[in-house]
């Protein structure tokens, strides 16, 4: 009865202690998105997708959205828990522009909301974008849809 106990009082510690570093993990990702983002840094940026049985052609387009807005000033940047709706979203098959469904290639955890915000001489605008962020090897990752499993 004691082991049991003990057992159980040690695997609530060890989930406790892992889950505190979360935030951590969270802050770091975001803090090096936002500087590469900002910094035009194109191979950080590219880094963080996932693109292990990834569609090339889906691949080719998240790369150019990855550099396409970088440069720009971010006013908002944060990773967001996942509503019901998007874990739906994340998990239904999605026509490919090749022909074919693809799906996600690992199971997101988080959202990453990022606004942008542009002044010149012609006005201002906001821009918003999200990206699914999935957890593999203990870092935070954008999963590139691939063929469905």
């Amino acid at each position: 009865m004691k082991i049991s106990i003990l057992v159980c009082a040690l695997v609530t510690a060890i989930s406790v202690s892992v889950r505190a570093g979360a935030p951590e993990q969270e802050k770091a990702f975001i803090d090096k998105y936002k500087t590469a983002f900002e910094a035009r840094d194109t191979a950080t940026l590219e880094s963080f997708l996932y693109t292990q049985s990834a569609d090339p052609a889906i691949l080719g387009f998240y790369k150019m959205m990855q550099s396409s807005e970088a440069g720009g000033k971010i006013s908002e940047i944060e990773l967001v828990d996942l509503a019901p709706e998007d874990a739906k979203k994340a998990a239904t098959p999605q026509d490919s522009p090749t022909g074919g469904k693809v799906c996600l290639t690992l199971k997101p955890v988080k959202k990453l909301v990022i606004k942008i915000e542009r002044k010149d001489a012609n006005g201002s605008s906001t821009s918003t974008s999200e990206n699914f962020i999935a957890e593999k090897d203990a870092k935070f990752v954008i999963p590139v849809p691939g063929p469905c499993k």
